[in-house]
């Protein structure tokens, strides 16, 4: 492959958010007055945006405007904290530096909250990142693969030539969904025998495995 654009996913690939995401959820449970969810609960219902992160959060049964109150909190809470515990994932940034040393273009897709993603993305990676897109209205989120294809045309890169990397089942389809391989990484929210059975073509351990492909 001429490889020229690798397309990352956020939560669980490039940065940890865990701690952010279930400080977060829990601060809008328990002001809804619902119990609190443990991080490894957090960690399983992470990949297909906030609305299904805070869904599953709440007991069953919730109605949807309580449901959809307690959402409003989280947002609202996590605009501000989601930089207190996040951090990228060690080698992350070395990895970055290096595809763009070999003038491959990088971005960012995810499900994440699309003013939250810019944030992170700007204030741990800088310019290493060409472009980033979140939940963006009117824009289907993955597994469907709009915004890979947003993002490949943002770089000027042909699906032939990109490659997306991500940490989960949903990540897996919507590379599948887009036409391009997927890179599944086991440090994040996933483990290997998950993404193999969601068609990931090759697997890294660590974040410099990643460059093994490129």
């Amino acid at each position: 492959m001429d490889l020229k654009a690798v397309i990352f996913d956020l939560d669980g690939t490039l940065t940890d958010t865990l701690g952010d995401l279930t400080n977060s959820v829990n601060y809008a449970l328990k002001e809804c007055g619902f119990p609190e969810r443990k991080k490894e609960e957090i960690r399983s219902f992470v990949g297909n945006g906030v609305r299904k992160l805070v869904y599953r959060s709440v007991p069953d049964g919730t109605a949807e405007d309580i449901a959809e109150k307690c959402l409003d909190i989280f947002k609202e809470y996590y605009r501000d904290n989601s930089l207190v515990e996040t951090k990228p994932y060690n080698g992350i940034v070395d990895v970055l530096k290096e595809l763009e040393n070999k003038g491959i273009k990088i971005a960012v897709v995810t499900n994440k909250m699309h003013t939250a993603a810019v944030d992170i993305v700007e204030h741990f990676f800088g310019n290493l990142i060409d472009f980033t897109a979140g939940q963006i209205d009117g824009m289907a989120q993955k597994p469907q693969p709009d915004g890979i294809y947003l993002a490949l045309e943002k770089l000027g890169v042909s699906k032939k030539n990109a490659v997306y990397v991500g940490d989960s089942e949903v990540d897996c389809v919507t590379a599948n969904n887009a036409g391009i391989p997927c890179i599944g990484v086991t440090w994040g929210f996933r483990d290997r025998e998950v993404l193999e059975a969601h068609g990931a073509e090759f697997i890294a351990e660590k974040p410099q495995e990643i460059l093994m492909y490129v």
